[in-house]
Formats: structure tokens, C-alpha cells, sequence
């Protein structure tokens, strides 16, 4: 473990000596999401991954979060490719960041890549022409390593796990699992390929830890469409679900669904249309005749042969779904008798605005199906029982616990020590952490460079701690603008100090306090010594004293104070 110890930051920067591997996760090591990873081998790089994560509430005004990528970039010319283990946001989403600076290919499942190339004609982009789509079993090999796909059971189709093999020794990365005996399309996890990997050797394992609090086992993804079933069969109107866009798992069984119980089929949501296109266009979707129906069409039908399929499980403020609640979407209107299925438990942050979702469809009279014991969501993260089993299908003789936050990979060490690793190869770390292994021996030998990029509208990075620290003053008291104007020869006092208040009171209501603010401000102006424009940042410093001490003592609130002065 690293906890307690400071590591030196090193400069990797050299090609690693030959009998050395080491493993460097940039991102998903002690937090949900931005997920992506270096293996770096002699002169070889290849990464894992390339994820975003999601704003967290003390980031306002950030839309996404991106992985730190300076150690890849200082070490651009050794980058041999990106593997990607399936494709969510958490594991794709950071590819157009990654790819405008590192033109390397991309290899991943045949679905995955589909879900890369939505995401990259957004951005107006392709991939790399070395990039291809790769079946589970096959092996790519670039630079000194061979990388085979195997299939694993997640959340989305085409979910797989990695089997690095290079000269030191065989990594085995699991992705993103869980072990799915019933799954939707039929394709249980390569429970063969493990154990045979196993037998062979693993020098390392690098497993998902995302349930590792839960025990037990996860339920199978074909739970949620008997709840389908259910609804379907005893609603009297319309059927809206409303889940990921990504969960093409989930969109089949509500297919299958409402085919058994004869409705038809729209897909509001221009994230779910894409998607939905893409998996039928790549036959992971089918769509029997007569199912689909244009959302234009389902004015002509009755309510109860309806199903509408949407974005919005989250309460986004833009989603379909919250459009529809707030009574605000050009071509759906929830009527009395809808019943609303949100298939997706509430990410951490999101609680408030699925509640808000949810009250505002009870209000327009919608029946809504949705929490913990509908059984309408299982998780596509495996428990404790699996991730048991995971170990003792490979054996590592070294493990790391990857993805999740930190209380997650503590509790997956230990069940690695429970299955009967030797404590002593069981490590944890955050991201920039590095890794080292050798045929025999582990260790954490240093850090780089790993923190978070904030994609802010069209800017990236350009948003930092401090800009962040002002909008959450912002956003708490608001600011207050004190305009002086001073006489350029004379440096005296010649008009104002007018103040503007935005956030902080309203001026109407408040007329006493900021006329007392402005004669605190004019006597302390009045006191300064040699008071002239060429200390202009000691007239700042004396308002910005002044007025905070004085509106402290008067409110107990700390606005921003942003002095301006003009020269008369």
C-alpha cells in the first residue's frame, strides 16, 4: 500500500529496463469514472482506456472531467495504441480529448468502436486507419506486447477484458464485469479463457472494484425484463422507459417486451436514436417488423399500444424525459394514465434531480416505476462472491484493485487476501502511482503526473483551482463591484465610490447598507497615504479590507469584491 508514504515523482521519460514492466493508472484509481490506464513495457506504451467523469458539485459550471495526460504526451513517441474494454462514457468519452494530441490506433470490440465513432463525428474526427475492430479470442500485436480480447458480462454488449502478454509477464485487465450465467444476448463471460490464463501464469491481475462493498452475487440482466413484462401486461396506457442510451441490453428486453404484449416502439432522445441506429446497423439490435414507429405516430395509436423508449434516467435538466416532465417537449406530453419506468439507479449527485423528475411526472399524473425494490436496474459491476471467483479463475501472483473509489479497492484487497494471495503482492494506489514488476518481485517505485483536465464549454483546461474557488464564492455570496473614479494628476478622489451588487442583496431592498458601505469605502480611501494611481493595487487592497470586514460584521456573508478604478 502507498498510504502514509510520499513518493518521489519521476521522470519516466527513458526507455524501462529490460526485465521491468510497469503498470501507471491515470485515472479511475480512487474515484468513479475518467478511467484510463499505461502499461509500459521497454520502449512500448499502450494505454487502457480513455474515460470521463462527471462533474462533482463543487466543480460549478464544468461540464466534464478528463485524465491529466502530460506523462503520455512527454512520452508521445512510445505510445503504440489504446485498447478499449467496452463503451461507456467512463471508459470512451475522453478519446476526441485524447486523439486531437496522441494520433495512435484504437482497438476495441466491434460495438465499442461503433460507440467511439458516434462519439468522434460529434467532434468531427476519425480514428486513426490502423484502428480496427477486434473479436474476442484475437490477439493484436504491437511493439513488444500481444493483446487478446475476452468476452466478460457488463452493462452493455461486447464488454471485454485484456490479456496483456509481453516478456515479463502476462496482465490480465478485466474491464469493467460481472458474471452473467443468463445473459440477454447469450454470451456468458470466457469463464474457459480465464481459467486457462490462470494455469499458464499471471504475473499480474488488475480487476473492477465497484461492488467490491456488496456481497453476494449480481442479479442477471434478464431480472429487469420480466419487470417489463410485468408493467407492460397490466398498464391501461402508454409505457415510457427511460434508461442510458447505452444499455442496448436493457432496450432489447423492452422490445421483447412490448412485442409479447402488442405495442409498438419509439425512441425519443438524440443520444438514444444514435444508439439505438448503431446497434441495429452492427445487428446487436433487432426491431421485428412492424415494431418500430416514428414518435410523430403515436398520436394516431391507442395508449396502450405504446411504448416509448428515452433518455433522462439521471433528471439531466436537457434529457427527454425531464423535458417531458416539466411539460416542455415539442412532441411528447405526459397524459394522465402514462406509466414512467426509470430503469437506472441514481448516480452519487444525481439523487436531487431524478426526485425532481420523479414528483413533477407524479404531478402531470404519470404512475412512476422507479428505485431499488421495483427491480428495474441490476448493476453490471460484479459483488464479492464474483469477484472471488475472478481471482481464483487467474491466480496473479501480483493484484491491484482498479476502478473505484477508495474504499472500494481497500475492501477488494482484502478479498484478495481471503482467496489466498500473499498480502505482500496485493497493492494499492492512486492515480499516478507507478507500479513496478519484475518476474518475481512488485513495488510502487514513484508517481507522475495524474489530476483532472475540466472541459468547460469549448475550453479545456483551462478552468483550474482557482477559477473554481471564485465561482463557488460566487455562487455562495456574490460579488460586489466598487467603482472609484480618480483624478489622474492630482490621484484625489474625484466621484463615487458607486457600488453594483449582483448575488449579494438586492439594491432596493438594501439602500442603508451599501450607502454605509460607500462612505467605509471613502473615509478609508481618504486615510491612504500619497493617495494616488500609482498604487492602484494598495487603493484595491484598502476597499476590498474595508468592505469585507464591514459587510462581514453587518451580514456574515463573504461576496466577492472586485474594486475598479478609472482615471477622470
Amino acid at each position: 500500500m502507498c498510504v502514509g508514504i510520499l513518493w518521489e515523482v519521476i521522470n519516466l521519460g527513458t526507455r524501462l529496463a529490460a526485465g521491468k514492466i510497469q503498470f501507471i493508472p491515470l485515472g479511475g484509481l480512487g474515484e468513479i469514472g475518467k478511467n484510463m490506464a499505461a502499461v509500459v513495457h521497454g520502449n512500448d506504451i499502450i494505454l487502457i482506456d480513455a474515460g470521463l467523469a462527471f462533474p462533482e458539485e463543487d466543480m460549478p459550471g464544468i461540464d466534464i472531467v478528463l485524465p491529466d495526460i502530460t506523462y503520455l504526451l512527454d512520452n508521445r513517441d512510445r505510445v503504440r495504441g489504446i485498447f478499449l474494454t467496452h463503451g461507456h462514457e467512463d471508459h470512451i468519452g475522453a478519446l476526441p480529448y485524447v486523439l486531437r494530441q496522441l494520433n495512435v490506433p484504437v482497438y476495441g470490440a466491434r460495438l465499442t468502436l461503433g460507440m467511439v465513432d458516434l462519439k468522434l463525428q460529434e467532434h468531427q474526427m476519425v480514428l486513426h486507419p490502423d484502428s480496427r475492430a477486434v473479436e474476442p479470442g484475437e490477439v493484436v500485436r504491437v511493439g513488444s506486447f500481444s493483446v487478446e480480447l475476452f468476452r466478460v458480462n457488463h452493462s452493455i454488449p461486447d464488454a471485454t477484458g485484456l490479456i496483456i502478454k509481453n516478456p515479463v509477464g502476462t496482465i490480465v485487465h478485466t474491464g469493467d464485469f460481472k458474471f452473467d450465467h443468463t445473459p440477454v444476448d447469450g454470451r456468458v463471460a470466457d469463464f474457459h479463457r480465464l481459467a486457462e490464463v490462470g494455469r499458464e501464469g499471471v504475473l499480474l491481475l488488475l480487476a473492477d472494484s465497484t461492488n467490491a462493498e456488496r456481497p453476494g452475487y449480481t442479479p442477471s440482466e434478464r431480472t429487469v425484463g420480466k419487470t417489463f413484462d410485468r408493467v407492460m401486461e397490466t398498464a391501461e396506457g402508454r409505457v415510457i422507459v427511460a434508461s442510458f442510451a447505452s444499455q442496448v441490453h436493457r432496450i432489447r428486453q423492452v422490445v421483447e417486451a412490448a412485442v409479447r404484449h402488442h405495442r409498438r416502439v419509439a425512441v425519443v432522445g438524440r443520444s438514444m436514436e444514435n444508439v439505438v441506429q448503431k446497434a441495429i446497423e452492427l445487428g446487436y439490435l433487432e426491431f421485428p417488423a412492424g415494431t418500430w414507429m416514428d414518435v410523430e405516430e403515436i398520436k394516431k395509436l391507442p395508449a396502450n399500444q405504446i411504448v416509448i423508449v428515452t433518455t433522462g434516467s439521471q433528471g439531466e435538466p436537457m434529457s427527454a424525459l425531464t423535458r417531458m416532465s416539466t411539460a416542455d417537449h415539442r412532441k411528447v406530453t405526459i397524459i394522465p394514465g402514462d406509466t414512467v419506468i426509470i430503469s437506472a439507479t441514481a448516480i452519487p449527485g444525481n439523487e436531487k434531480y431524478v426526485s425532481r423528475t420523479v414528483d413533477n411526472l407524479y404531478r402531470l399524473g404519470a404512475h412512476v416505476v422507479y428505485g431499488a425494490a421495483a427491480n428495474i436496474h441490476v448493476s453490471g459491476h460484479a459483488c464479492q462472491e464474483e469477484l472471488k471467483l475472478m481471482l481464483n479463475l487467474v491466480r496473479p501472483k501480483f493484484f491491484i484493485p482498479v476502478h473505484g473509489e477508495y474504499r472500494h479497492l481497500v475492501h477488494h484487497a482484502q478479498l484478495a487476501r481471503d482467496v489466498g494471495i500473499d498480502p505482500a503482492h496485493v497493492l494499492i494506489g492512486e492515480n499516478g502511482t507507478v507500479f513496478e514488476f519484475t518476474k518475481d518481485s512488485g513495488a510502487i517505485v514513484g508517481t507522475v503526473a495524474a489530476g483532472k483536465v475540466l472541459v468547460d464549454g469549448m475550453g479545456v483546461g483551462d478552468v483550474g483551482n482557482i477559477v473554481l474557488r471564485d465561482r463557488k464564492q460566487l455562487s455562495n455570496d456574490g460579488i460586489l463591484i466598487v467603482v472609484v473614479g480618480m483624478d489622474a494628476q492630482s490621484g484625489l478622489l474625484v466621484s463615487g465610490p458607486d457600488i453594483v451588487s449582483r448575488g449579494f442583496v438586492y439594491v432596493r431592498e438594501s439602500e442603508a447598507l451599501l450607502d454605509e458601505a460607500r462612505q467605509r469605502v471613502k473615509v478609508a480611501l481618504n486615510q491612504l497615504e500619497g493617495n494616488n494611481l500609482s498604487e492602484w493595487s494598495s487603493i484595491k487592497a484598502a476597499v476590498r479590507e474595508t468592505l469585507g470586514r464591514f459587510l462581514w460584521e453587518r451580514t456574515k456573508r463573504r461576496p466577492m469584491i472586485l474594486p475598479i478604478i478609472m482615471e477622470v
